[in-house]
């Protein structure tokens, strides 16, 4: 009995030192920073996130701990972005829709058609028109580290197959909360209805809404794709993702960690980008088993002459000389 006792008393020791030898690990981080985003854990957002918290932790020598919320844990995209501005939220990826509130220049990124291929994208996102954007986000509280990848948004439905502009007239198709997806959605002749992402399949399953657009990924990895019949690769929208930081948190940091915090999220950021860009293709391949109906080959010129219209609203607001910037990248 005293030998069973005494291997107790053993166990309980070396328990109590391994829980000891965790917990002096975690006080050892300086920093214990939150970062947010919307989608599940295989998304690429995910991917991204995870990417970043392994190079920052590595190069901050475990001076900063990242500890990541997935699935809308911390809120919708608003309610992140405002935690980050009050530094109750350190980081959040996602969608530019929610950002557009705080720096209204981020408007043009939302505009249909806007890029002609991923490379024209990165080459606006990456230079000078992409700073250029997210200069005002500082007063508001907010850096915005660079763009990862949501992907190209497509659009689908429950009531026909759409193959050309007016095919995607008299819908009700869920959009995002921005100024320029509902006017993309006006100009469709079709009725936007803005619906929070957490709520969307509900409303699809309820038919609260027709439809609703979004990249692959979206409306695979959160099985829209059963609740919708039609899917037409519209691809009306590249949509970055932000990747933003609070600037109170960011300003708290000493330089060499500002510095590693800034590298970390390049190198987080062309990783998920390369994620999202293979996952695309294989999402789609799955998209194709699933058994909703997709038109591969719509006709986007029907598209693109039926936004124009969304440009000139827009022009005096954003100003013509940014689209002319935009237009020379290509």
């Amino acid at each position: 009995m005293k030998r069973y006792a005494s291997i107790l008393i053993v166990l309980i020791f070396i328990l109590g030192g391994c829980s000891d030898a965790v917990t002096s690990k975690e006080k050892s981080a300086e920093y214990v920073l939150r970062l947010g985003h919307l989608q599940t854990e295989v998304h690429p957002y995910h991917k991204g996130a995870l990417k970043f918290k392994e190079e920052v932790e590595k190069r901050s020598e475990g001076r900063i701990k990242v500890d990541i919320f997935p699935s809308s844990q911390l809120g919708n995209g608003r309610d992140q972005i405002e935690g980050a501005q009050i530094g109750s939220i350190h980081f959040h990826i996602g969608s530019v829709a929610p950002v557009t509130n705080f720096a209204p220049k981020f408007n043009l990124l939302n505009l249909p058609y806007l890029f002609e291929s991923r490379e024209h994208a990165f080459r606006v996102l990456d230079g000078e028109i992409g700073k250029e954007i997210a200069a005002n986000l500082e007063n508001r509280g907010l850096i915005n580290l660079g763009y990862m990848e949501n992907g190209w948004r497509h659009m689908t439905n429950n009531k026909k197959p759409i193959k050309t502009s007016i095919d995607a007239s008299n819908l009700k198709l869920r959009v995002q909360e921005s100024p320029p997806y509902l006017s993309f959605i006006k100009a469709l002749d079709s009725n936007p209805v803005p619906v929070p992402f957490g709520e969307l399949y509900t409303a699809l399953e309820q038919k609260v809404v027709d439809g609703q657009e979004n990249p692959l990924a979206q409306i695979y990895l959160n099985k829209l794709n059963e609740v919708q019949k039609y899917l037409t690769l519209t691809s009306h929208n590249y949509d970055a993702a932000v990747f933003i930081m609070s600037k109170t948190t960011f300003d708290t940091l000493p330089l060499d960690l500002q510095k590693i915090v800034k590298e970390s999220s390049q190198e987080a950021i062309q990783y998920e980008r390369k994620v999202a860009i293979k996952d695309e293709k294989k999402i789609l391949g799955e998209l194709r088993k699933s058994g909703i109906q997709i038109e591969e080959n719509p006709d986007l010129e029907s598209f693109r002459e039926a936004v124009k219209p969304v440009y000139k609203e827009f022009e005096s607001s954003l100003g013509k000389d940014l689209y002319l910037k935009v237009e020379s990248l290509k």
